[in-house]
């Protein structure tokens, strides 16, 4: 889930969410006037206006970043009924004061201390309609007091509240990635489904906790979305789409109360995501490797990256490497793995495997696939994985043999563990990058190896049946 921003538009619905009224697309800013003029007075004392168009860009800001209504299926981000949401009048004037206001503050929003979701902050005018939140005409009295908008804003929603400013500007395109997620499957977008599905299952239990939530989806993140989906009616498939996606989503934005008051709140770890950090000159492990290998694949395909050795060090071929790669892509060339330096090279390698599925590495081996082959997959890259493996258990004895079949199933994990554990890769059971690049590697060498001329030693003994 990514961290608040200010959409360009937001889509209004005019009329109560089930009525056949049309939909209109406005600006943000304009938006926020609208509300503004529709639901305050231009008289009011300024502080009052300041601290009603608060409430106004959380409220809505709430409504567009938990997508309270696109995850119940609408195509819309608010309505303009104010027994659900904020009064907007289309076509309506702008008060000239409250448009200035609005041009200062729209990129402003309050929150809880420790959460980064927009605060549902509920109001009502106070005369006709009371609630608990804040009172519209309660902020006159206030101001006229002498007030300032936080203090108005803290007498109403208690002292726990933050004012964020200066909060960037992006499209409104929603949080569905686009495609299904599926087994194999990696990224922020995983980890997301991962982490809302742990929290939804603690009210309901017979959804299975996903462990570890580390970006991939695994046989137990499939389990958990099985079941979720099962629970609630929808294709028992496993896969993450849309509509599993947006039911998910509505699910945990009702339990965390994300829309209510009381919002259990979203902390930064719920929302942070997976890039491991800078990486840059002298540093070493298998980040480093893993970035190497990315930038390998990007050197066999772009004449202006240099092929580079995927040893884990990061040394001054790496950093060339890096710096090609960032005048490639119009980044600062400053050779330190930053985000955006990871996000754009990790997305060109991407881009790259996919349309080119029978890609070979500098050194003649099949690229890594692009997706994660985890225990339950099936699939071409898995049989060529397999093919791999058990060529090298041939070679080392380490390695139990395994049948070629292009279903990943407990054998082949325990295969892909020994192999881990001989190369002192990370043991995860699973293959990415580096260790497909390392098996593949290693096959190579022992498939050349082994390709003797006649009556040449072949580099191992013979043994006859029995011995």
């Amino acid at each position: 889930m990514p961290l608040p921003f200010i959409p360009e538009t937001i889509t209004v619905h005019l009329g109560r969410p089930d009525s056949p009224a049309r939909n209109v697309t406005v600006p943000f800013p304009d938006y926020i006037k609208n509300v503004a003029s529709s639901e305050i007075y231009p008289t009011w004392p300024e502080n009052a206006i300041r601290a009603n168009m608060y409430a106004q860009i959380s409220f809505a800001l709430n409504r567009i970043y938990t997508e309270w209504y696109r995850s119940q299926g609408y195509d819309f981000d608010i309505t303009n009924s104010t027994a659900f949401d904020q009064s907007y009048v289309h076509d309506r004037d702008i008060f000239d004061n409250i448009s200035e206001i609005a041009d200062e503050l729209f990129t402003s929003y309050l929150t809880r201390p420790g959460s980064v979701e927009p605060f549902f902050a509920q109001y009502c005018n106070g005369t006709t309609v009371t609630c608990e939140g804040l009172s519209q005409w309660g902020t006159v009295p206030l101001a006229e007091q002498g007030m300032t908008p936080y203090e108005i804003l803290t007498y109403f929603y208690g002292p726990d509240l933050n004012i964020v400013t200066d909060t960037p500007v992006a499209p409104n395109i929603g949080t569905y990635p686009g495609t299904p997620l599926r087994l194999g499957d990696t990224g922020d977008d995983v980890r997301t489904i991962q982490l809302r599905l742990n929290r939804i299952s603690r009210n309901y239990p017979l959804i299975p906790k996903i462990y570890p939530v580390d970006g991939i989806y695994s046989k137990s993140t499939e389990d958990a979305v099985k079941t979720f989906q099962r629970t609630f009616g929808l294709t028992e498939d496993g896969i993450t789409g849309q509509a599993t996606w947006y039911r998910i989503a509505y699910l945990y934005t009702a339990i965390k109360r994300l829309a209510e008051l009381n919002s259990e709140g979203l902390s930064l770890q719920d929302v942070s995501p997976i890039y491991p950090g800078a990486l840059r000159r002298g540093d070493t492990g298998n980040e480093v490797r893993l970035v190497q290998y990315y930038l390998s694949v990007l050197g066999a395909y772009y004449e202006d990256i240099p092929i580079i050795r995927d040893d884990g060090i990061f040394g001054e071929q790496t950093e060339n490497a890096v710096i090609a790669a960032q005048k490639l892509f119009g980044l600062n060339p400053d050779g330190i793995v930053g985000e955006q330096t990871w996000d754009a090279i990790y997305s060109a390698y991407l881009s790259i495997v996919q349309a080119n599925p029978n890609l070979l590495s500098p050194s003649g081996v099949p690229v890594f696939p692009g997706r994660l082959m985890v225990e339950g997959m099936s699939g071409n890259d898995v049989e060529q994985a397999q093919t791999f493996l058990s060529a090298l258990a041939d070679v080392y004895p380490e390695i139990p043999k395994i049948p070629i079949t292009g279903y990943f199933g407990e054998r082949t994990r325990e295969a892909v563990l020994a192999a881990q554990r001989l190369w002192n890769i990370p043991l995860t059971g699973t293959i990415g990058p580096v260790t497909w690049d390392t098996l593949a590697s290693a096959y190579e060498t022992a498939v050349s190896g082994s390709q003797t001329e006649p009556q040449q030693y072949p580099g191992y003994v013979l043994q006859n049946e029995g011995e």
